[in-house]
This record gives structure tokens, C-alpha cells and sequence, in this order.
């Protein structure tokens, strides 16, 4: 195993921890029935055809994060079809000179029809997964993201709002109780007789936590954006991002304290019932506020470059925010990058292999086309995955049959 990639050679300090999985069992998750694999190495790269269940081992893993996993996907939508009961997941962690064990997972459908969702530390069942940060943190980029910047508002707050949980795990709890406040809201809006009274204090409520999500979030981007501005370099594969929130609460807060900020917003929720109540829905807060990207060393709008120039970008601006979750919690994240190579040109594949040795985190990486990670550095871990099971790829290529001639 070469250096950069074992645990000695990790480049934090001792105040820092890089934990890293040292063995993973999944039983009846997605297309896998049962798998116990051991992991050796920082670098770890998963290759083999579309659909053989490589992005299922990284949503796997995810489930350790806050909220939903990668896919975002319900826990019923996880369990593999026809399993009877439920799904598991555990890793074994190494944790700086300590082992930990956690589990997740789902039992089966109640009789009306709910998904339980189970956690536990060490075999010891514990209360909520958000204890699992204590453990690991996460970063992760798939293809779903590959029009971030070209897509909807509403893709770029669900992306940001990523970038705030893995610093900050009770984030997904704020924005929760916002989109709660705000239906509430929006209930008392649709009856004209409703109580003053009461549409003032489901106002202040959704005012305290708007503010407080949008304060969150303003927070992760402008210490990213110290971040890529302290270490910007224009001659990198990977170009480096401008971020910016655009929104009036968002707008308020930067020159004004939170409190004030809450009255501000208050008051306009009071003066635009009229007009939230035509359309429906309450049309000014956090929960329609967009993360504007620009292209810094072209200095265009994100949206405006090309394919490749935006995958760069993407990567560039990843890479940035793992930094800055191992800065703010001590803990560098498990890096999680599914179909990375894809538009990714040769020496942007090289570069990127480069600095995810340096990184310091464990990295997951998955592909269709082994040759694409040809120039892993030395050490990496290659496995292929086929039909619900992974196995180290020296041992796939032993096995693999040989192609039919021609004729």
C-alpha cells in the first residue's frame, strides 16, 4: 500500500480524525441478499456493467449520514424484493486507535403500512442516526448532481442543504420543521375566516425557523467560500467556484443581526397574505432561495459552461467542501463519488486520483469502464461488482469467461 493511502501517512494532525471502514455487511439491501466485504485501503474503487449494484454499495454507506441516503429513496423502496425482513447494514470502523461498530437499517412494514427505522452504536440500539456523526462524516457527488447548475432552484437548495448537514447534522431537523411551519401557513391562508391571531403566531414560527435555516446555510457558504478563495488556483484541473445565496432573508442577514432579521420577514409574510393566499403557497423565504455558482477564473455564471467545465467545477467545489467538514468537525468525511470519471478528460481523471490521495479521507469511487481509473495511484483497491456480489478484482478477472471468436 503506498503512502497517502494507509493511516500513518495521514496528513491531519492528532486533534483530527480520518475514520476509515475496515469491513461492510449488508443482508437484503437493494440487489444484495447478503455480502461481507473487507476493505483495506483510503482509496476504494468499485467497477462493473450499469445496474450491477454499485451505486446500491455507496447508498449503503450513505444510510451512516443524515437523512435519506444518496438516492433520497424511502426505506421500503431499500428492501430487497421478496425479503421478509426488512434490511441491515454495519460497518466496522477504524477510528484513530479505536473500533466502532454501527448498524442501520429497516423492519418490515407494520400493519399500516410504516417502515421502522432502526440505529445502533456498538450494538447498543440508540435514539436517532443523527449519533452516527459522531463517527462519520459525508461528502458525496453522483450523477443526479450533473446539471446542478443548469437545473432547478429547488435542486440547488436540496444541494446546499447537503453541504450544511455534513457540518451540521440538526440542519435537516430546521428545514423539517420550515416546511412544516410553512404548511400550516398555507392551510390558514386557504380559509379566509381563519384567526389573525393564529396565522401571527404560525408566522412567527415560520419566521424563527427560516431564519434560522437561511442563517445556517449562509454560514457553510461563506466559510466555503474562504475556503476556495484562500486556496484558489486558476491554473487547476479543477476550476474554482464563487458562491452566493440569493434571497431577501439571505440578503438581510448579511448586514443585519437574526433578530431583526425575523421581524423583517415577519412582516413581510403579514403583508403578502393577500397574494400567498391567490397563489397558494407562501412565494418569499428560505424555502425559495437559490445558491448562485459562477465559474471563478471565467468569472460566468456556472450554467454558462460547458459540460466537462461543469463537472470540473462540481468536483472542485466537492473536494473544497470535504476540506472544510474535516476543518469544522474534526472528522474527514467518507467521500462518496459514483460515475466520477464520466466527462472527465484524461488529465482531470489524473489530477483528481492525485488529490484524493492527498485528502486524507476514504474515498469510494465507482465506474463502469475499469480503464478509467488506470492511473489510481499505487495502493488504491479495485473491486467488480456483478449481480449482488463484489470481489477483488485480480479474483473477477480469474474467473471472468473468455470472450466467444468471431464467426
Amino acid at each position: 500500500m503506498s503512502e497517502g493511502l494507509t493511516d500513518a501517512a495521514s496528513p491531519f494532525p492528532p486533534s483530527r480524525v480520518a475514520p476509515m471502514v475496515r469491513r461492510v455487511m449488508v443482508s437484503d439491501f437493494r440487489s444484495y441478499a447478503s455480502l461481507d466485504l473487507t476493505v483495506n485501503s483510503r482509496l476504494v474503487v468499485l467497477t462493473g456493467d450499469n445496474g450491477a449494484g454499485k451505486t446500491n454499495l455507496l447508498e449503503a454507506l450513505s444510510l451512516f449520514g443524515p437523512g435519506r441516503g444518496l438516492r433520497r429513496a424511502d426505506l421500503s423502496d431499500m428492501i430487497r424484493e421478496g425479503a421478509p425482513n426488512g434490511f441491515s447494514v454495519s460497518v466496522l470502523l477504524d477510528v484513530g486507535t479505536d473500533q466502532v461498530r454501527l448498524g442501520t437499517g429497516a423492519d418490515p412494514a407494520t400493519p399500516d403500512m410504516t417502515v421502522t427505522r432502526k440505529a445502533r452504536i456498538d450494538g447498543e440500539t440508540v435514539s436517532s442516526t443523527t449519533q452516527f456523526a459522531d463517527y462519520l462524516r459525508f461528502v458525496w457527488l453522483t450523477p443526479a448532481f450533473d446539471g446542478l447548475f443548469s437545473g432547478s432552484a429547488g435542486d440547488r437548495r436540496r444541494f446546499l442543504d447537503r453541504l450544511v448537514l455534513a457540518v451540521d447534522p440538526k440542519h435537516g431537523a430546521r428545514v423539517n420543521a420550515l416546511e412544516r411551519a410553512l404548511r400550516s401557513r398555507n392551510r390558514l391562508l386557504e380559509d379566509e375566516r381563519s384567526d389573525p391571531a393564529w396565522l401571527d403566531a404560525i408566522e412567527r414560527e415560520v419566521a424563527e425557523t427560516g431564519v434560522a435555516v437561511a442563517a445556517a446555510r449562509q454560514d457553510t457558504v461563506a466559510r466555503l467560500a474562504a475556503l476556495i478563495t484562500a486556496g484558489r488556483d486558476d491554473a487547476s484541473p479543477f476550476p474554482w467556484a464563487m458562491l452566493a445565496i440569493e434571497g431577501p432573508v439571505e440578503r438581510e442577514l448579511l448586514s443585519h443581526a437574526a433578530i431583526d432579521v425575523e421581524d423583517f420577514y415577519r412582516g413581510q409574510l403579514r403583508e403578502h397574505r393577500s397574494r400567498d393566499r391567490s397563489a397558494g403557497r407562501t412565494l418569499i423565504g428560505p424555502h425559495v432561495s437559490d445558491l448562485a455558482v459562477r465559474h471563478g477564473p471565467k468569472d460566468v455564471p456556472a450554467a454558462r459552461s460547458s459540460t466537462g467545465e461543469q463537472k470540473a467545477l462540481l468536483v472542485g467545489l466537492v473536494l473544497a467542501h470535504a476540506q472544510l467538514v474535516t476543518d469544522m468537525s474534526g472528522i474527514a468525511p467518507l467521500v462518496l463519488l459514483d460515475e466520477i470519471a464520466a466527462h472527465l478528460d484524461p488529465r482531470r481523471r489524473s489530477a483528481l486520483f492525485d488529490t484524493l490521495a492527498a485528502l486524507g479521507s476514504q474515498v469510494w469511487m465507482t465506474g463502469a469502464d475499469r480503464e478509467a481509473f488506470r492511473d489510481l495511484p499505487s495502493g488504491a483497491e479495485q473491486f467488480h461488482v456483478h449481480a449482488g456480489t463484489v470481489l477483488p478484482l485480480a479474483c473477477a478477472r480469474a474467473i471472468e469467461p473468455l470472450p466467444l471468436p468471431f464467426g
